[in-house]
């Protein structure tokens, strides 16, 4: 899908395109998901899950307008709490990758929902240590469980992928240890809310919120 939108953004140089038909460009590109055969049901209402996939700004984005997502704090996950600043993240050196934690009522949405929607719209699960103009390890494509139930419903969900052949290239997402989560700096929080007309916004995350409003419109909180 990212190849598509920096060819939009190359024509958006040229003066071709305007600014607000990136978002309807990406959004035709993006892959609806069919429904996990493998969901599980809790009668807790709150459960914690931890999503990398590319620039935090994005997925932070994406999960605050999902219907039964209390939280969503942009952060690092891999790496130690020594190396967990910005700045140090960004030399793609310390283990961490950008990565989300969510709180979320499970009786609303499921772990498998969740899943659902980031193979969907928050990332391109077959770019290995990048995703759109962002490159290395930070930028990874990966999954933290944070319990064995977790890891059981994304293994799963991934091997129903695969053998559905959704992408036509293998799915490099990595299904990684929980590992602790350490906020990212004040800035990073909701960006995607508290600058909209950020180019990298437009360009890059506007088309994600756009895409679960448009494929997955009863998910979708404003």
């Amino acid at each position: 899908m990212y190849r598509k939108l920096a060819l939009a953004a190359a024509l958006l140089g040229a003066g071709v395109l305007a600014l607000t038909q990136l978002p309807a460009m990406a959004v035709a590109a993006m892959v609806k998901t069919p429904a996990p055969s493998l969901t599980v049901s809790t009668k807790a209402h709150r459960e914690t899950a931890i999503f990398a996939g590319g620039c935090f700004w994005g997925v932070q984005g994406v999960y605050s307008h999902v219907k039964g997502v209390v939280s969503a704090t942009s952060g690092y996950t891999g790496g130690s709490a020594a190396s967990a600043h910005y700045e140090t993240v960004s030399t793609g050196t310390t283990g961490h990758a950008e990565s989300v934690k969510v709180v979320f009522d499970p009786t609303i949405v499921s772990y498998a929902d969740l899943l659902r929607i980031y193979f969907s719209v928050v990332a391109d699960p077959t770019e290995v240590n990048r995703q759109g103009p962002d490159t290395g390890p930070q930028y990874r494509s990966a999954l933290f469980p944070q319990n064995a139930t977790q890891a059981k419903v994304a293994r799963a969900y991934i091997r129903q992928l695969q053998t559905a052949h959704v992408f036509s290239r293998p799915i490099a997402t990595r299904i990684e240890a929980a590992k602790p989560f350490y906020p990212a700096e004040s800035y990073h929080q909701n960006f995607y809310a508290r600058h909209p007309a950020y180019p990298y916004i437009v360009i890059n995350d506007r088309p994600k919120v756009e895409g679960l409003k448009t494929l997955f419109p009863a998910d979708y909180r404003g």
